[in-house]
């Protein structure tokens, strides 16, 4: 395993332990995580995200691609964030909705690149796909952080907002990759 999937790794091991901060359980009230756990989550989702970046400039400055990056990056990503919109559900009522549609399109997009993969044909990410996953990253850490500093002048929900703008970047790079992938199927 080389160093760009030594940091993939990470990312994957640093999902339960962003969840453990969220959601700390009954343990978790007596350690003071229920008062600070969300702002220590914020800080491991970010720092796991801020990996997704390093891992790959690694890998394609250093030529460390390999099939086993090309597998476990996508799955660390998608562990990383699907387990905060569940989270979210719970927490801060997060529509159920906002939350099939993100995953539901993640499942998609994975079958078109497995069948790709399959052809020999790889699907890069394009610039819907990257900006939608910007906007998600934001507004995860806003809703994690509750909408700090803003929180102190508007009770505006600057997260959820954040999020039904990602939902709506996912509904338009979902269609998108359909619509440029869609001979793969066929």
């Amino acid at each position: 395993m080389n160093l760009a999937n030594k940091i993939t790794f990470t990312r994957i091991l640093a999902t339960p332990i962003f969840l453990f901060f969220l959601m700390p359980g009954w343990f978790g009230q007596f350690l003071g995580l229920d008062k600070w756990g969300r702002y220590a989550a914020a800080a491991v989702f970010l720092l796991a995200a801020i990996t997704d970046m390093i891992d790959g400039n690694i890998a394609r400055k250093r030529n460390m691609v390999t099939e086993l990056g090309k597998f476990l990056d996508p799955i660390a990503d998608k562990l990383l964030v699907v387990s905060a919109l569940i989270a979210f559900i719970r927490t801060d009522n997060l529509s159920v909705w906002a939350v099939f549609i993100i995953i539901a399109r993640e499942f998609i997009i994975t079958g078109f690149r497995v069948i790709a993969a399959g052809r020999g044909v790889v699907i890069a990410a394009d610039k819907w796909g990257k900006i939608k996953t910007i906007v998600q990253i934001v507004a995860i850490v806003a809703i994690l952080i509750r909408n700090f500093p803003l929180s102190l002048i508007t009770d505006f929900p600057v997260g959820t907002a954040l999020m039904y703008i990602a939902v709506i970047l996912t509904i338009i790079s979902g269609v998108n990759y359909i619509v440029k992938n869609a001979k793969i199927i066929s």
